[in-house]
């Protein structure tokens, strides 16, 4: 039976784009596989705690060695990282706020990033799993549009996730989904519509493509 890890960041709630395209492939996958298994987390409603010092030290210390505060501390490390360990497929939601991501995203790829076990090994342990990244923006940051090249969401998740922690990450990019509510973006209206409507295609298409793989 297949398991999906699915985590939502965004604070907009049910207004959320990137929760949209989520659940789109959070349905698809679930109707392709009816009898997977899916652990969800709510980061914005259920927030984690930054990484502190007692948990991130703990991860070089020997499980016999640590002190009482260490092994408290890991505990919520060690919960996530088995939640990620345990997953077929990662779905992520990582809409763009101030050229980056929710730091509620970052407390979680903190606490999972673990030296040795999932990263920084010859082995990670989460080496090769499909993770499906939803990088949702208000504007555009293609080619030739004014904020070409400040697109930092992409580049810092591709080498935390992919080079980091060895996932094989595919992103789906709803993007201008401020133009139905900015006046000055009034003209951008249609692509905003295009890429909404492709990104909720593709988060169906590669949906039922990995529910289809994963039950081969």
């Amino acid at each position: 039976m297949a398991t999906l890890l699915h985590i939502d960041t965004s604070l907009n709630g049910e207004n959320s784009h990137s929760r949209k395209v989520t659940a789109a492939f959070r349905r698809a996958w679930e109707s392709e596989n009816p009898q997977s298994s899916v652990i969800y987390r709510d980061l914005d409603a259920d927030p984690i705690p930054h990484l502190r010092a007692a948990a991130y030290y703990a991860g070089y210390t020997d499980p016999a060695d640590r002190s009482p505060e260490e092994r408290a501390a890991f505990a919520l490390r060690a919960a996530l990282i088995e939640e990620a360990e345990a997953a077929d497929v990662l779905l992520l939601s990582a809409p763009m706020y101030n050229y980056s991501i929710p730091s509620t995203l970052k407390a979680w790829i903190d606490h999972v990033f673990a030296v040795g076990r999932t990263s920084m090994t010859e082995h990670p342990s989460l080496a090769g799993k499909p993770a499906i990244v939803v990088a949702s923006r208000g504007g555009s940051y293609q080619e030739g549009t004014p904020q070409h090249g400040n697109d930092y969401v992409q580049t810092y998740l591709q080498q935390a996730l992919g080079t980091g922690l060895g996932l094989d990450v595919t992103f789906i990019v709803p993007e201008l989904t401020l133009a139905p509510t900015v006046p000055a973006m009034a003209d951008l209206v249609p692509l905003f519509e295009t890429s909404r409507a492709d990104s909720l295609a593709a988060a169906e298409s590669h949906a039922k493509e990995l529910a289809m793989r994963l039950a081969a």
